[in-house]
């Protein structure tokens, strides 16, 4: 679940369920979506959370694809285990986990007014067989298990088989002999010892003194007892710091926090302040489940070098180019002639004699072409700001999305075909868009670099773009949808009603006017369903891949990627007097998304909130 789904649509109405309902309905429901085949890859397609390479580390004989994790209070009931590990963790913590069941007496839920993650008193588990049980149903994972002990008891020889990474808190042992056999208990593995940063220091020399038997500390987050409730401050960075620089110079372990992260910013200044691994626990949930995203892509921006360019990005721009004049070309063509040489020579009608037995019919026509002319002009552009801004420079997402984008509208001649009308400046515009897309599809096999991000805090300016982001998401998605519709109608039935209403005919007096005038027609409406649909993915994977702040050019992508489809897919109506409500109704839906999406992100792209604030 990206945040652009996230806060303006699930999180409004989850926490008003009772209890933990909506913690448990969003888990399941990730879950359950993991679980399907494709799942998994659907997660990623809308989030795009997955770690880079780079981002990969070594630690206690454990491959970590991320330093980030999450703690296991966010999930004490185990109902998302199968979805988090797709959500650009590196690691996922279990527990505390007790010997027996523990049911909470109260909800958890996020006070904003104290900025603060409020738990009850009593610690929330499933209990041991439970825990057990439902590890073992989760499916081959590839990221290292910390299973924390909420007690000594529940440190048994069946949990050992069941994680990677122990973690056990510093009140719970009492000697370095206990400490000893509960590591023989758990196979030898490696035992994590936990301390509150509120108590590092009046604990020190215990913990130096089961340092020698410990593989690592991880400080934890205070938390608050009030009202038989326990309060944990979202934003506890400075004093994770202050524990941190203690312990480093104390103690020579791998550090890791738990806690107390709300932003990137937060994240950064741990790993750069000595945590080896941190772990998110209520700023998760406050921010959303984008941080750990958000977080990787400031890491890698603070290691970023000097930025190479990928040889041959200058085909795909060609390819864009080409698909922009070709669009430009077609709307001269749709403005004037309309029906060209070929056209006559397939129907054996001219177009004044068209234009003579049915007029609106001939307008119906110059509608269809200009509305794809208008699609292809905007389809080019954004190709081509893709191949300048994003492949150029090696940007892994947007070389996917060019292809798919390219691949889908490639796919779209077979609809031409079988219409039994195939014009020859479709095949020739074909023949040399191809060559130049398996050009440069070889050309930019180096194009696999991850996004970075200058987004470092949860300015107004994040808040405003991530409706923004649903805003494009949603148009894009309309689009895709309204295309394979009319590729579909364009393949069935050709009109809908309102076309028929309009151009005065049924589809058999136009037979009898001319047999292959719905041929013809046909085509036309294939082309326009298939340039729509490919487009629409180019707009939907921008949307969902391409909000990194202060890339400008993602804006003019989109306010100038626009304006051409949004002009001839609306004006074009008004030209011919084609100008009936339910039919243009979708085209002012998707005009209000554009406007308020280009509204809602234009200063999280256009400007820097760290230089300006």
């Amino acid at each position: 679940m990206p945040d652009w789904s996230y806060h303006p649509m699930f999180r409004p109405w989850l926490t008003r369920l009772p209890g933990n309902s909506g913690r448990e309905f969003i888990h399941k429901g990730m879950s359950m979506i993991a679980n399907i085949p494709g799942g998994t890859y659907f997660i990623e397609f809308l989030g795009h959370m997955a770690p880079s390479e780079k981002l990969t580390k070594n630690l206690f004989g454990f491959e970590f694809r991320s330093p980030i994790g999450l703690s296991g209070i966010i999930d004490p009931q185990l109902s998302g285990i199968q979805a988090f590990p797709h959500l650009g963790f590196g690691f996922i913590e279990i527990g505390p986990i007790t010997s027996l069941p523990s049911l909470p007496d109260a909800a958890t839920f996020i006070s904003p007014k104290d900025s603060a993650l409020v738990l009850p008193e009593k610690t929330e588990s499933i209990g041991l067989e439970d825990t057990i049980s439902r590890l073992k149903k989760l499916r081959k994972h590839q990221h290292p298990l910390l299973i924390r002990l909420g007690e000594l008891e529940a440190a048994t020889e069946k949990l050992a088989n069941s994680g990677n990474i122990f973690v056990i808190g510093l009140e719970l042992i009492e000697s370095k002999l206990e400490l000893a056999c509960l590591k023989q208990i758990l196979g030898n593995k490696p035992v994590l010892i936990a301390i509150k940063h509120n108590q590092t220091a009046e604990s020190l020399p215990k913990l130096k003194a089961l340092s020698t038997l410990a593989s690592g500390i991880v400080i934890d987050e205070a938390v608050f007892l009030e009202k038989g409730k326990r309060k944990v401050p979202l934003k506890q960075k400075d004093e994770m710091l202050d524990a941190l620089t203690l312990l480093k110079n104390e103690i020579d372990l791998p550090l890791i926090t738990s806690g107390g992260i709300l932003e990137p910013s937060d994240g950064l200044a741990l790993l750069t302040g000595g945590a080896e691994l941190i772990c998110l626990t209520g700023g998760y949930v406050d921010t959303g489940p984008g941080l750990p995203k958000r977080i990787h892509e400031a890491l890698l921006d603070t290691r970023q070098k000097a930025i190479k360019e990928v040889p041959g990005w200058i085909w795909f721009w060609l390819f864009g180019l080409f698909i922009l004049l070709g669009g430009t070309i077609a709307l001269f063509f749709s403005l004037t002639k309309v029906i060209l040489f070929y056209d006559e020579a397939f129907m054996q009608m001219s177009r004044l004699e068209l234009m003579a037995l049915n007029p609106n019919l001939y307008k119906f026509m110059s509608h269809d072409r200009m509305t794809l002319a208008g699609t292809m002009i905007s389809g080019g552009f954004i190709y081509m700001q893709l191949a300048r801004h994003g492949i150029r420079y090696g940007i892994h997402w947007a070389k996917r999305a060019f292809i798919i984008a390219a691949i889908v509208g490639f796919l779209g001649i077979l609809l031409f075909i079988g219409f039994g009308y195939f014009d020859w400046l479709h095949g020739l515009f074909w023949l040399i868009l191809l060559p130049l897309y398996i050009v440069g599809y070889r050309k930019t096999s180096l194009a696999h670099q991850p996004p970075t991000s200058k987004n470092r805090t949860n300015h107004c300016f994040w808040k405003k773009a991530v409706y923004g982001q649903l805003m494009f998401v949603m148009l894009g998605f309309s689009f895709v949808l309204g295309g394979a519709v009319i590729s579909s109608i364009g393949a069935t039935d050709v009109f809908v009603d309102t076309d028929l209403q309009y151009i005065c005919m049924t589809p058999g007096q136009m037979n009898e006017l001319n047999e292959k005038l719905i041929p013809v027609i046909a085509h036309d409406r294939a082309g326009f369903g298939s340039a729509l649909l490919s487009v629409g993915l180019l707009v939907l994977m921008l949307g969902l891949w391409g909000f990194h702040e202060g890339a400008s050019w993602m804006w003019r992508t989109f306010l100038f990627g626009g304006i051409p489809a949004f002009t001839t897919g609306i004006l074009t109506h008004l030209y011919i007097g084609y100008i009936d409500f339910i039919h243009l109704l979708p085209a002012y839906f998707a005009l209000a998304m554009y406007v308020a999406g280009l509204w809602l992100s234009k200063d999280f792209f256009m400007k820097e909130y760290e230089k300006s604030a």
